[in-house]
């Protein structure tokens, strides 16, 4: 698939119209246009420190309790 043609761009255009009506259009092209521009301002902000500090190191279960999650539990009826 490639780039749409001509004519699909216009069908997606109207159909985009027909859903949020022409006023609308440049309050959303305005809002995501912010959003992008906030977006890239973190991305600036960030340093490969801060973002080594927020990863989460990965917890690995030990023999014992992965033997224990894996056996079935005994009930008594009474």
């Amino acid at each position: 698939m490639g780039m749409p043609s001509g004519t699909e761009l216009l069908l997606i255009f109207g159909i985009i119209v027909l859903l949020f009506g022409a006023k609308k259009i440049p309050d959303l092209a305005k809002g995501i246009g912010k959003g992008i521009k906030n977006f890239k301002e973190e991305m600036k902000d960030t340093t490969p420190d801060e973002i080594a500090q927020n990863e989460t190191p990965k917890v690995q279960q030990s023999d014992a309790t992965a033997a224990n999650s894996e056996t079935p539990k005994n009930t008594t009826q009474a």
